[in-house]
């Protein structure tokens, strides 16, 4: 079994504590005076959902459980949960809001994702790093702003919101970094 100290921490890597999985949600290493640095962190539950912080000593361990990937397909989401479709088995599987978290704001009808399983069970979804999404709502563009880091809120196709460029119109296709959730690019104008 692998095993990881607090050194090699990033956003999205699963540790087994106390017989539970958990994500990384977000870390920082920190000194506190007259004591040794310590890692302050947010995980999810990934089984649950729950998310809780944690302080860890810089330097304790973890194992990281053996999970296996699957690529499945997003099919959709309804009052009740978020469902996926294994394109050689054609097999369904379902996951509760809490369970997929964050990755439900850039979740689109038809996109391949990753599944983790964990003993068989299905307990994580993966986006790809970066997605196409169109923009379904914003304020009109203004012709010329293209270098300015001025920046407008803009609803896409999944819901989500997120800032982008004064250029970006309804309509267009952009790319973003489903980490962060930040745009990249303009793929496509409409």
């Amino acid at each position: 079994m692998a095993v990881v100290d607090t050194s090699g921490f990033y956003k999205g890597l699963k540790i087994e504590l106390e017989g539970q999985i958990w994500e990384v949600i977000e870390y920082h290493h920190s000194k506190v005076a007259q004591r040794g640095p310590v890692v302050k962190t947010k995980l999810r539950n990934v089984i649950t959902g729950a998310v809780q912080e944690m302080n860890f000593r810089s330097g304790e361990t973890f194992n990281i459980p053996d999970i296996e990937r699957k690529t499945m397909q997003f099919l959709y989401k309804d009052r009740i949960g978020y469902y996926f479709m294994d394109s050689e088995t054609y097999e369904q599987l379902g996951f509760n809001g809490k369970q997929i978290g964050d990755v439900a704001r850039f979740l689109k009808e038809q996109q391949e994702v990753n599944i983790f399983f964990y003993k068989d069970e299905p307990i994580g979804v993966d986006l790809p790093t970066t997605v196409e999404l169109q923009v379904t709502e914003t304020e009109p563009g203004i012709k010329g702003d293209t270098v300015s880091n001025t920046t407008k809120p803009a609803t896409l196709e999944t819901g989500s919101t997120i800032s982008v460029p004064l250029f970006v119109d309804v309509g267009d296709v952009i790319k973003v970094d489903t980490r962060t959730g930040t745009y990249i690019e303009r793929i496509k104008k409409k």
